[in-house]
């Protein structure tokens, strides 16, 4: 712990700057009172901006000296995916879910203190995840499902030597894809700290658990389908973006696949 607090709190600062702008945005897009909303009446339409701002966000935070350096996690569900996958010690994986959390919540304070009760109107409701109107399994079916789909192009892309520098795009299309068409679902999560985050400042708990077991499940559904396929060994860091030189604390053997020596 001594030696890896600071990746710890970027975890923190990351997942934090990512609900600060969730929650902007989600003023800005559906508090009645933006001039925002009112010019933009189509609800597919906001959906489609809120992803497209979210997907940059993500991007902007894997790409930023933070994310560079921490792996830009932002989420304990692909920590524990990579723990699983033998490329996090168990110390640092708990630590990081910790922090996670922690951010998650002072992400939503920060927002609270920017944009005041706009944060906070029925509309924005600290922008907490909920089941739609089709229900909890539809919910829970379409987390664990996304959750599956991101995991699997994440592990696919990050551990291939032609397409590893492109992970933090492609993360950050998927979320702006997810947002825009899931949404209506589930209220797109895949984290239950984001989740946690937003529902500890709204007092709203409803199906809490979707957001805790959907995600863990579809992305270790997804390390296991992939670690069949290729073997443990094709597996070679934790990081989401690794082109840059910053130090690494996970069980990297990132090396092996930047030369091509890939066993």
């Amino acid at each position: 712990m001594a030696a890896h607090w600071p990746e710890y709190l970027m975890e923190s600062a990351n997942l934090g700057a990512f609900m600060i702008s969730a929650c902007l945005f989600t003023v800005l897009l559906e508090n009645p009172e933006s001039p925002v909303r009112m010019a933009i009446g189509n609800s597919f339409a906001r959906r489609a901006f809120m992803g497209l701002a979210m997907g940059l966000t993500a991007v902007l935070i894997i790409l930023s000296p933070f994310g560079k350096r921490s792996g830009a996690h932002m989420n304990p569900s692909v920590t524990l995916t990579f723990f699983a996958l033998g490329k996090i010690r168990g110390l640092d994986a708990v630590l990081y879910g910790i922090f996670q959390f922690l951010g998650g919540s002072l992400g939503v304070a920060v927002a609270l203190l920017v944009a005041g009760a706009a944060v906070g109107h029925p509309s924005v409701r600290y922008a907490v995840t909920m089941p739609g109107s089709q229900g909890l399994a539809a919910a829970f079916a379409a987390e664990a499902l996304i959750s599956y789909l991101l995991m699997t192009m994440i592990l696919t892309v990050s551990n291939s030597r032609s397409l590893a520098r492109y992970t933090p795009f492609l993360a950050g299309l998927s979320v702006a894809v997810f947002i825009a068409f899931e949404a209506p679902l589930s209220g797109i999560s895949m984290n239950p700290a984001r989740t946690f985050g937003s529902a500890l400042w709204a007092d709203v708990w409803t199906a809490l658990w979707i957001y805790f077991f959907a995600p863990p499940l579809g992305m270790l559904l997804a390390a296991q389908v992939y670690r069949r396929r290729h073997g443990l060994h094709r597996v070679f860091c934790a990081k989401l973006h690794h082109h840059n030189d910053q130090r690494c604390i996970f069980r990297c053997n990132y090396g092996a696949l930047d030369s091509g020596d890939q066993g």
